[in-house]
């Protein structure tokens, strides 16, 4: 039963790659082209990735409450179904402004249902998975993912690119949105034939104690320091390298779409390797490793430019391979760290730690992007003021790697009192 419940979480991680293919990165920014968002709604569509990890510590305790498979299979298959309205708001003959509205709505529901469903998830497949195959198993699963995503994001950047006018966009995001909800659908009912764990507890509210357990738990502070300022470091420049490809690269949803499939075909190389890595050295190593070439990975869009794209070939390499080490690392440690009673909060806990973060580093991006000159140049090479952001990034990247040095996954020593010796001087008296 374990062997067929891994297989088909293999399958259900391709499929999920194709939802998220039709319903977020070029498909996200396709919609709010098409429905012409102001600034003001753009910056609320960019933040929701951030605000909906807030979701995380409530979700951790319904996980507690209801069980962690039952919670899985409720919020992600709703998650995944809330895009639907969006497949008729072409033809809807209604102002743009609720359109807008509508479209907000579906996303934020979705990315919400979504964090709790992942929170859920994790915890279930932390019961599931034995430990000592635990990073050859996700390798293997995150390689699999890669390559449905490198396949997904070329087919739907094809798509959209071929929505000449606002008719055919229409139909374009229209077709995504449909094939997203009977993926979303197929997903859902293969989550349902993956079985619970022996190891898992029984539902019930959760204690205050294992709600705190991360914040009393030395190891689990300082991942939480990095996941804090790593995230935020990432956050600064992440809203600009989109609209810098667009924008200043003039690369076209297609060429985009090639440079995500490019990060996810390195990802799928790279994984497996990651994970025999992390079984054998910890996952110290590999975080450290990992979060210090996406620390490099901003200086290559530095050389990019209109016509000269290679540079984002090598970043699409490091990126891809560094990523993937990155996301093994980032989700075993709080799964090796926690007990099956305190998971979900370990869990959420990280992941909000990270989305809050990343909130605030995107915050500092867009008031630093201000006061940054629009124009200048760096050993003769013109650049723009998005590529300075890129820079800032890089080096507050580097300054969070360091922190991944201090991570310890390791139990502390316990202290083993030995029995003392009797003195020769008391053992005669008693004899």
């Amino acid at each position: 039963m374990l062997r067929k419940s891994l297989r088909t979480s293999m399958l259900e991680g391709a499929l999920a790659e194709v939802v998220g293919a039709c319903t977020s990165g070029g498909a996200l920014t396709a919609w709010a082209l098409y429905l012409e968002l102001p600034p003001l709604l753009i910056g609320v569509l960019g933040a929701l990735p951030f605000t909906a990890q807030l979701v995380q510590l409530p979700a951790a305790w319904c996980t507690r409450r209801f069980g962690s498979r039952r919670a899985a299979l409720w919020t992600i298959g709703i998650s995944r179904q809330c895009v639907l309205p969006l497949a008729c708001l072409p033809f809807l003959p209604m102002p743009v402004g609720s359109k807008q509205e509508i479209f907000l709505g579906c996303a934020f529901t979705s990315a919400a249902l979504g964090v709790a469903g992942n929170n859920a998830w994790t915890s279930w497949m932390g019961d599931l998975v034995p430990g000592i195959v635990r990073g050859r198993y996700f390798g293997r699963r995150s390689a699999l993912c890669a390559l449905a995503a490198t396949c997904a994001s070329l087919t739907a950047g094809l798509v959209l690119d071929g929505g000449h006018n606002h008719r055919e966009a229409g139909a374009a995001l229209c077709a995504l949105t449909i094939a997203a909800s009977l993926a979303g659908a197929v997903t859902t009912w293969l989550l349902s034939q993956q079985h619970e764990s022996r190891r898992a507890i029984p539902p019930h509210a959760a204690p205050l104690q294992d709600a705190l357990a991360p914040l009393h738990d030395v190891r689990a502070r300082s991942l939480l320091a990095f996941q804090f300022a790593w995230s935020a470091a990432g956050g600064i420049a992440a809203a600009f390298y989109p609209l810098h490809m667009i924008g200043n690269l003039r690369m076209g949803f297609a060429r985009m779409a090639i440079y995500t499939a490019a990060v996810a075909a390195f990802r799928m190389l790279a994984a497996p390797l990651w994970g025999r890595v992390l079984d054998r050295g910890g996952a110290r190593p590999v975080l450290f490793t990992s979060a210090f070439a996406l620390g490099l990975s901003p200086l290559f869009w530095i050389f990019a430019a209109e016509g000269r794209l290679w540079p984002l070939a090598i970043d699409a390499a490091v990126s891809g391979a560094a990523n993937a080490g990155l996301s093994l690392a980032t989700f075993s440690l709080p799964l090796a760290l926690s007990r099956p009673a305190t998971r979900s909060f370990y869990v959420g806990a990280l992941a909000a730690a990270g989305g809050l973060a990343a909130g605030f580093g995107s915050a500092a991006g867009g008031a630093v992007v201000k006061v940054l000159p629009g124009a200048w140049s760096l050993l003769g090479q013109p650049l723009v003021a998005a590529q300075a952001l890129f820079l800032v990034g890089a080096g507050a990247r580097l300054c969070a790697a360091a922190l991944a040095l201090r991570v310890n996954e390791r139990a502390p020593a316990e202290v083993v009192h030995m029995p003392r010796r009797a003195q020769p001087g008391r053992a005669k008296l008693s004899a």
